[in-house]
């Protein structure tokens, strides 16, 4: 539509009675009463989530993006960073008007976020808004209202949000028009949240594979030139692609040659735990050979080391083909859960594995996810991941590299290890607690921009004190990442609840105390006694 053609006059009843509409809340934020039809929804203020099934990056139903195969340390950080590149690339940003509006143009058409306030002496402005909508053609998708914050008659002041589009050509003299019938005109720019999980079956979505590691998509796989490996390759992902939330994990067979390869590993690992492995680790190690049938005669199955896992700390199995975007497995550990791939690597080497596999998750990561403080310390990086920007997804893989897959603590006076990929790589293991590495505190501000090799083992490790400092930092580098909101996961309902309201935040102060009162009740049990 051109400036000079004629305008279709909107209803201007329907645009003030939309506005009448809108009462002033009692909190202190913003209410939302309308989203947008395009099936946005609103976290906090002005704050819009695509549905799932809008996600650029997700993998559709049975087609999975795969990317060529990579060496041993195809990781986390590269996805992340390949995901900051493709989300970054070719996205219009927003523009600025000569007062500092913020704004977004497609079509001739202009998306503005306005606050502006509703005096009480100006009780004409409210209907005055309403005409300037009417006049310039103002759609309007979305307003709240909430008493007002900064003038002197805060009680009787209103303070208004607005997302509404009008003609590029009208914006100036639509945002001046406003200025002369109501107080403090001002925009902000849209904050747009990436997708996560809600509720633990959402992670049936979480499935996208930035890199699938078929052993015929590299001369450099030791499965490539064998067919019958490739094969029993995709029997197994075939397994973790139909797997949804609620089902039982499912069995594999193992061979006798798959187990033949466990059990090279199985003894060449365990000669060396003793001595350069965390307490921790050789405490769960001991654990789930006692009773979750670890040893090197069989490679244990998902679900009955699950069911081992959810009685120690919460957590839980799911299956997986392979290496998970950045984002999504870290959304996983949010909710407790580790994606853990069945298939093994091939028999030709042993020793060596170009991409994650049982003998890496079962003896690397499963004995670690035993113990209580460093399951919280997984949760906590998932939870810092929801709603992240890329650039912060990026610094948490490399958070995530540097702990739990390659990460050391102090324990007794000696350097022991904790991270996964050491612990399942016998070569790398006995390399980082030699001589030759540098060793440097763990500081998430310095490890998150870490630069970490792909080709060779790692020149840095980072050592933490121990789990608690490790966490009590993390929670301190989570503050600084840029989220409009919160969120605290519930273990009733294995979900996640979006803190952007005072209600939310009132629940579950209400629910702190009460578990308070029982834990003053025990002390005073204790103390009487």
């Amino acid at each position: 539509m051109t400036q000079n053609m004629p305008r279709k006059k909107p209803n201007t009843r329907a645009v003030l009675a939309q506005l009448i509409s809108i009462k002033p809340s009692d909190d202190r934020v913003f209410k939302p009463v309308h989203c947008t039809g395009d099936g946005t929804r609103t976290v906090g203020t002005g704050v819009s989530v695509k549905p799932p099934a809008e996600r650029a990056h997700m993998k559709t139903e049975g087609v999975v993006q795969a990317a060529p195969f990579g060496g041993r340390k195809q990781s986390l950080i590269e996805d992340a960073r390949r995901e900051r590149g493709s989300g970054s690339a070719g996205s219009p940003g927003p523009s600025r008007y000569g007062d500092g509006f913020v704004f977004e143009e497609k079509d001739g058409r202009v998306t503005l976020n306005v606050l502006f306030t509703l005096s009480n002496e100006k009780n004409a402005g409210f209907f005055k808004t309403g005409k300037i909508f009417e006049t310039f053609e103002a759609k309007l998708l979305h307003i709240e209202s909430r008493p007002g914050r900064k003038s002197k008659n805060s009680t009787t002041d209103l303070e208004f949000f607005m997302k509404c589009e009008v003609h590029s050509s009208d914006l100036d003299v639509f945002i001046n028009s406003l200025k002369r019938v109501v107080d403090d005109v001002r925009s902000i720019p849209e904050e747009k949240v990436p997708w996560f999980p809600r509720q633990i079956k959402d992670l049936d979505r979480c499935n996208m594979l930035i890199t699938k590691f078929d052993p015929d998509m590299d001369q450099d796989h030791p499965g490539f030139s064998d067919p019958e490996y490739r094969k029993r390759r995709a029997y197994i992902s075939e397994l973790a692609f139909r797997y949804k939330h609620g089902d039982p994990l499912p069995t594999v067979e193992y061979t006798a040659e798959e187990v033949s390869t466990w059990r090279e590993v199985y003894q060449q690992l365990r000669s060396i735990y003793p001595s350069l492995a965390c307490r921790q680790f050789l405490d769960g190690l001991q654990q789930l050979e006692r009773e979750c049938g670890y040893g090197e005669d069989r490679i244990p199955q998902l679900r009955e080391v699950s069911a081992f896992l959810r009685e120690k700390t919460g957590f839980q199995l799911r299956p997986v083909a392979g290496l998970l975007s950045a984002r999504d497995f870290l959304a996983s550990l949010a909710f407790r859960v580790f994606q853990c791939t069945q298939y093994i690597r091939h028999s030709s080497a042993p020793m060596h594995s170009p991409e994650p596999d049982c003998c890496h998750e079962l003896l690397g990561h499963i004995p670690m996810l035993s113990d209580k403080e460093f399951a919280q310390f997984s949760q906590e990086i998932g939870l810092a991941s929801l709603g992240a920007s890329d650039e912060d997804i990026e610094k948490l893989s490399t958070l995530y590299w540097f702990t739990v897959e390659f990460g050391l603590c102090k324990q007794n006076g000696a350097v022991k290890a904790y991270g996964a990929g050491l612990l399942s790589s016998y070569g790398e293991l006995v390399y980082a607690l030699s001589n030759e590495p540098e060793y440097k505190p763990f500081h998430p501000e310095e490890t998150a921009v870490q630069p970490y090799q792909d080709q060779t083992y790692q020149p840095v490790y980072f050592v933490s004190e121990s789990f608690e400092d490790a966490k009590i930092k993390l929670r301190r580098f989570s503050t600084t990442i840029k989220r409009p909101f919160a969120v605290r996961y519930d273990p009733f309902t294995c979900s996640l609840e979006v803190l952007d309201q005072p209600s939310k935040i009132q629940n579950a102060l209400s629910q702190m105390r009460e578990d308070l009162k029982t834990l003053h009740g025990a002390l005073e049990k204790l103390s009487s006694s």
